[in-house]
């Protein structure tokens, strides 16, 4: 059960970061960030593999950028500022 949360907590602080990057982090609430991080975690990973330091069994540097790409993403097609 600790790992689930700390997953969640671990996804949440990765979408906030990828909101930072993108500077669309004032537009996203709390539950986006989760979403964006774990999604953007499992691309991330996916895309550029497992390298560099894990948290949760999250790669920090590929889980970054999948999320970034992934707000960079939604956002180009929801189209808010």
């Amino acid at each position: 059960m600790m790992h689930w949360l700390w997953v969640l907590i671990v996804g949440g602080v990765i979408g906030a970061i990828a909101g930072a990057i993108t500077s669309k982090g004032k537009s996203m609430g709390w539950i986006f960030n989760i979403i964006a991080g774990l999604v953007g975690s499992s691309i991330g990973q996916s895309l550029l593999g497992s390298w560099g330091p894990q948290v949760a069994g999250m790669a920090l540097f590929p889980s970054i950028i999948g999320a970034v790409i992934l707000v960079a993403v939604v956002s180009f097609f929801v189209g808010k500022n």
